[in-house]
């Protein structure tokens, strides 16, 4: 039996000779496809999601002769429609495999793990560079207030899951959040182009050349706070290869603060992601360290 999706990119590109295919299984908001070991297929699960990467094919075409580091070019798109299955982008197959925590911790010299997070801040540069006037005059994209949506998020959260919370760490989010939402931190907080989601799964690299080979993953792209990536990096890496990039970045320490709050809230974005989308992983996975 022909997998669904299958028959959904032969009815838009019956010219495209399919030899195989398989599932990359690593996508929590897209059900992703590897055809003819060459191509990359990315179908959205959900109705969200449609709305996310039609916006994410817009950025993606606009940034690709700004980025020098490799990112996806769809030229495959099948957009028209708003079902899932039937919406979906491809691109050619970025070499290289995720730079998991364990693969950063196997690499024992200064030199190269500096190389790795020049190369990664060079990208975070080049992309918060743009302008965003550009991006909201010419994509149309709005621009993010991100105390607002902390505070909307701090909101959902108490609402669906404080239930689920034991009561010392209610108190301690409470906290978090209120330093982050009335506090000086956010003060001087002004948004750039962001990649949204710059964690270890959507980074590329060549273990053979030691050299990050691209970053993927446009989905949750926009305008927002470039600490935003950084927590990405914080999350994924930790502390040490953390300080290390944001070392490298203009004026990092005036960010420090707020990737440390952004950090902070990622399993409970996963938990709040898992309660909205029906997805009883994803809410296990975010929520087991609060119960």
């Amino acid at each position: 039996m022909v997998h669904p999706y299958i028959e959904s990119i032969k009815q838009k590109y019956s010219d495209l000779t399919i030899q195989n295919y398989y599932p990359n299984e690593i996508g929590q908001n897209n059900d992703v496809l590897i055809v003819n070991n060459s191509l990359v297929f990315r179908f959205p699960k959900y109705k969200q999601g449609i709305i996310q990467l039609k916006k994410e094919t817009k950025v993606l075409e606009y940034i690709k002769n700004i980025i020098t580091i490799p990112i996806p070019h769809p030229t495959y798109q099948s957009l028209e429609n708003t079902d899932p299955g039937e919406v979906f982008t491809g691109y050619k197959l970025i070499a290289g495999v995720p730079l998991w925590k364990e693969s950063l911790q196997a690499i024992k010299s200064d030199e190269l793990l500096r190389g790795l997070a020049s190369q990664l801040v060079n990208f975070l540069v080049e992309l918060h560079s743009i302008s965003k006037e550009k991006l909201r005059n010419d994509l149309k994209l709005k621009s993010s207030n991100p105390i607002e949506e902390m505070s909307n998020l701090f909101n959902r959260m108490q609402d669906k899951l404080f239930p689920f919370i034991r009561g010392e760490a209610q108190d301690k989010i409470i906290q978090s959040f209120e330093n982050f939402l009335n506090g000086k931190i956010a003060l001087n907080l002004k948004t750039t182009p962001i990649h949204g989601d710059f964690g270890a799964s959507n980074i590329l690299w060549d273990p053979k050349l030691d050299s990050i080979s691209g970053i993927i993953d446009f989905g949750s792209s926009g305008l927002g706070d470039p600490a935003y990536d950084f927590a990405g990096i914080l999350s994924s890496y930790g502390e040490g290869f953390f300080n290390m990039c944001i070392e490298l970045y203009p004026n990092g320490n005036e960010i420090s603060e707020r990737v440390k709050f952004y950090q902070s809230t990622f399993a409970l974005q996963e938990a709040l992601h898992g309660i909205e989308n029906n997805d009883q992983q994803a809410f296990k996975n975010g929520i087991k360290a609060y119960r």
